[in-house]
């Protein structure tokens, strides 16, 4: 693998131990992968705050220790649990006391407390062809495929490799070969109200991510109505079903301003019709719950938008909720703290959600509810809570959660659009 002189002195020690460390452990990963080079990057977002075992914490925290630094801006995808409150609702003082010494090393490091999967909501929106090395499956998707940056799907542990040497191997979808699609996703028979449908783009983005794996698509027939909400469902929903790290909206996102502009030259192009009937299937998929019973209400799979928690608010009205339903959203720091300049979360705290910040949807449900069924607006967490937590789900529009949890039982309205 050829390196410059810079990477040179750096993988041989002459910057410190901790950017040796982490550059010998890029040559060794881009020579595995056939990687020619390494690419300079302008952005690091890292999943290497997330407690999964001992071993990431003592990595991270001899990082740290060696005098490591990282070598351009650095944002922090969110943690297991909210960092200040998570001993309140359960998680034992040995756990929270690592989640803090991840978060301290991050720190020590020069790295952001932004503790989003969602940074793009929150001001960091690299720009189109900035080469950047990203974790978290819908960040990663939505900076590819929506801001036209450049990113692979980062792993753990590497992203913060990357942020002390500003460096990534050279490989995959950085090339441009490698950011052209063979499927071509093309909608057909859907009526204009279908669009305007909350629950469209997450049921979309769930069947293309099932039907296309970790392929490159390109998907023609969606209008120019298309909010970041709806992108953001869309591909969280793709990369949850289908390992998604790219895809193209012809019309729409930055590197498909026609058909052709995004297909692979010289290639047979496969073409999926997605019809009404392809979308039934994956409701029928997401929504697992077997009757109207309902415990929990789950929002924020992606992290809750500002845009969204306007919507929450104005569904909430002056309801109440049933005593008998948990009601959780989880957001970003900086999200929050807008909400309340706004006086929402006052509101959302007398209908009687609970706001949560830093942590992940997906492994509260074991600390808030030990089982039963949810509700929620993601596909992304429909998905995973039924296959990881092991809960039933019923999916439905942010509208539909706030009925359901003042109901005390799940309701629900088919799309008029879904064939019955």
């Amino acid at each position: 693998m050829y390196l410059t002189d810079d990477e040179k002195k750096m993988r041989d020690g002459h910057l410190g131990e901790a950017v040796s460390m982490a550059m010998s452990i890029l040559v060794d990963l881009g020579e595995a992968i056939d990687a020619p080079k390494m690419v300079e990057i302008a952005h690091v977002h890292t999943d290497s705050g997330f407690y999964l075992g001992d071993a990431g914490l003592e990595f991270v925290e001899h990082l740290a220790a060696s005098g490591g630094q990282v070598a351009v801006p650095t944002s922090m995808n969110n943690t297991s649990f909210d960092i200040e409150r998570c001993r309140s609702y359960g998680v034992s003082a040995e756990l929270a006391g690592k989640i803090k010494r991840l978060e301290q090393a991050h720190l020590a490091m020069g790295a952001a407390p932004s503790w989003t999967c969602a940074p793009y909501q929150d001001g960091i929106l690299p720009k189109r062809g900035d080469l950047v090395a990203w974790s978290e499956s819908n960040a990663i998707v939505f900076v590819n495929s929506v801001l036209g940056a450049r990113t692979n799907r980062t792993g753990d542990l590497v992203d913060i490799c990357c942020a002390l040497t500003g460096r990534a191997p050279k490989t995959g979808l950085y090339l441009d070969e490698n950011r052209m699609a063979a499927i071509h996703a093309r909608l057909e028979d859907f009526p204009a109200d279908a669009y305007a449908d909350p629950r469209f783009y997450p049921l979309l983005g769930y069947f293309i991510g099932k039907q296309c794996g970790n392929q490159v698509v390109a998907i023609s027939g969606i209008p120019e109505t298309v909010t970041m909400d709806d992108l953001k469902g869309f591909g969280a929903a793709t990369a949850s079903s289908g390992a998604t790290a790219l895809f193209h909206i012809v019309g729409i996102t930055p590197e498909a301003p026609a058909l052709e502009s995004c297909l692979k030259k010289g290639a047979t192009v496969q073409t999926i019709t997605v019809s009404p009937a392809a979308l039934k299937e994956s409701e029928a998929l997401l929504c697992t719950a077997e009757n109207e019973q309902l415990d929990w209400v789950g929002l924020g799979c992606p992290h809750f938008s500002y845009a969204e928690f306007t919507e929450l608010a104005e569904c909430i009205a002056d309801k109440k909720i049933h005593p008998d339903i948990a009601f959780s959203v989880f957001t970003s720091r900086e999200t929050l703290s807008r909400i309340e300049a706004k006086g929402i979360i006052e509101k959302l705290a007398h209908f009687g959600i609970e706001t949560y910040t830093d942590g992940c949807l997906l492994l509260y449900p074991q600390s808030l509810k030990p089982s039963g069924t949810m509700m929620t607006n993601s596909a992304k967490a429909a998905n995973y809570i039924y296959s990881q937590a092991g809960y039933k789900v019923a999916y439905g529009s942010i509208r539909e959660c706030v009925e359901s949890a003042v109901a005390g039982k799940i309701v629900r309205r088919p799309p008029a659009w879904l064939p019955s």
